[in-house]
């Protein structure tokens, strides 16, 4: 870390004190100069990530000192926004602040938008996995919502036990332990699979390949298992051909794609959230320091929940 002054405030600025930072699985991707969705982070530059805070001074009519505010902004204890851009004003008694990183922000969003591509009906059978995460745990209840028959993957007994007991799905797969993927869905999703959430890519996919039925739809978010190995040493999924046979459709998505219909999200995921319809975990780290600590073992399943740094308190 290396302290800097905070620069000064030009009409239109404001100072903001960060609250809570997100940490998410996309930031890797910045991370390399390969061609993407998103700009690659820039060498010695702080990163960026989405920030909850606090407006400490503005040169902004639409901004007050000490109103609550989420923006994308620098991995820094303060930040000036230039002209304001991107920040948007929030509220502490809707939901938790960090709920605006996970349920009511981007992740909320992820699995709202890629459950409507997935397109479920009542009665299908929907597999999401890295389920405890960020997205997948909303990815999940909404099946739920729908009156789907849901099953998850997560990486220890701990979350399987939390996305069955406390989020409702109907069943769990430790994909650490268990070694024959294949074997564990047809356990507990013995109607076969309509719709496959994947977070993950690898081996589960291609076990959901395997155990999906005609007509079903792929919805690819991400695959996490993947984003720190170079294209040597990814392993091929050896069953596509099961898109062709199986008359499957495969979809991948990118949120930002679909900004325009944030606030038509907002609404009914505040809805959920308020009546209890929906629930959500959020993992915190203490302190910017620990930030990279916590990136790295995200990457690796180390988060229980959405992944979010607490950086300051509200005041």
């Amino acid at each position: 870390m290396r302290t800097v002054p905070v620069a000064e405030l030009g009409e239109g600025d404001v100072l903001v004190r960060a609250l809570y930072m997100s940490l998410d699985p996309y930031m890797r991707g910045r991370m390399d100069d390969a061609k993407s969705y998103a700009a690659c982070f820039s060498l010695n530059e702080p990163m960026q990530a989405r920030v909850v805070g606090q407006v400490v001074r503005s040169e902004n009519g639409a901004f007050a000192a000490g109103q609550l505010v989420i923006g994308m902004l620098d991995w820094a204890d303060f930040s000036v926004v230039a002209g304001a851009k991107g920040l948007r004003v929030i509220d502490d008694q809707t939901v938790p602040l960090p709920y605006y990183l996970g349920a009511l922000g981007m992740p909320g969003m992820t699995a709202w938008i890629g459950m409507e591509i997935g397109a479920s009906k009542p009665g299908e059978t929907v597999f999401v996995s890295a389920a405890s995460g960020a997205v997948g745990q909303i990815a999940g209840q909404i099946g739920r919502l729908k009156g789907c028959h849901v099953v998850g993957s997560a990486g220890s007994d701990d979350k399987v036990n939390f996305i069955t007991s406390a989020l409702g799905f109907d069943a769990g797969i430790n994909h650490r332990t268990q070694s024959d993927l294949l074997a564990a869905l047809r356990e507990t999703a013995p109607n076969g699979l309509d719709v496959y959430f994947d977070n993950v890519g690898g081996r589960t996919l291609e076990a959901a390949l395997d155990h999906a039925n005609i007509g079903a739809r792929i919805v690819v978010c991400g695959m996490i298992s993947q984003y720190n190995l170079t294209r040597e040493e990814t392993p091929g999924v050896r069953n596509l051909t099961h898109i062709n046979r199986k008359r499957m459709r495969m979809e991948g998505f990118i949120v930002s794609d679909h900004v325009h219909r944030f606030d038509e999200f907002a609404a009914e995921m505040a809805g959920w959230l308020k009546s209890g319809a929906v629930k959500y975990r959020v993992d915190v780290t203490d302190g910017l320091e620990n930030a990279p600590a916590a990136f790295l073992s995200m990457l690796e399943g180390g988060n229980f929940g959405k992944q979010v740094v607490q950086i300051g308190s509200k005041v």
